[in-house]
């Protein structure tokens, strides 16, 4: 039952083959999230604003937080790797990030705003890429590896659409 609380999407599965009617889809999605996002997180009463979608898990207000983080993170990474060869990102610890008091406020207009924007210039970015851009790569020290633009992207469309499914979880608490 846990997997279904955390994961109400299914985990992410990385798309193994990254065709132009994929990448279409994955771009309009991923322009799409906000929206999404900002219409479940409007239906939310101020208490379930401090729920969660399980025991132990963030609050909606985390989510959203962390959203604008996690994406703020994704797109920087995206640009690094399209202007330097295999750079090293820096790894952050989204759980202490998540306990940070600007990721506990009730004020998410920025954050929302914050994701709105990211997410509209990472669908500018990814839509001007060609397909073999999407094999560039950054290296990951957490993960000891050179991770692939296509993967980025992968990742990307998936975890806003999972976060927003936790947010519709609290929804109907």
């Amino acid at each position: 039952m846990l997997d279904a609380a955390t994961y109400p999407i299914g985990k992410f599965k990385k798309t193994e083959q990254i065709t132009e009617g994929v990448l279409k889809i994955m771009i309009n999605d991923i322009a799409q999230v906000p929206t999404d996002l900002r219409k479940v997180v409007t239906s939310l009463s101020k208490k379930q604003l401090h729920l969660s979608y399980r025991t132990g898990g963030w609050s909606a207000l985390q989510i959203v937080h962390h959203l604008a983080d996690a994406h703020c993170n994704i797109f920087v990474r995206v640009k690094l790797a399209l202007a330097e060869n295999n750079p090293t990102v820096k790894p952050y610890d989204e759980n202490t990030w998540a306990e940070m008091p600007d990721a506990t406020s009730e004020y998410l207009e920025g954050s929302l705003r914050m994701i709105e924007g990211v997410h509209d210039r990472i669908s500018k970015v990814f839509y001007s890429m060609s397909i073999e851009d999407f094999s560039r790569c950054y290296y990951h020290p957490e993960y000891d590896r050179l991770v692939p633009l296509s993967e980025v992207l992968s990742y990307f469309h998936w975890h806003g659409k999972h976060h927003t499914a936790q947010i519709r979880v609290i929804s109907q608490l």
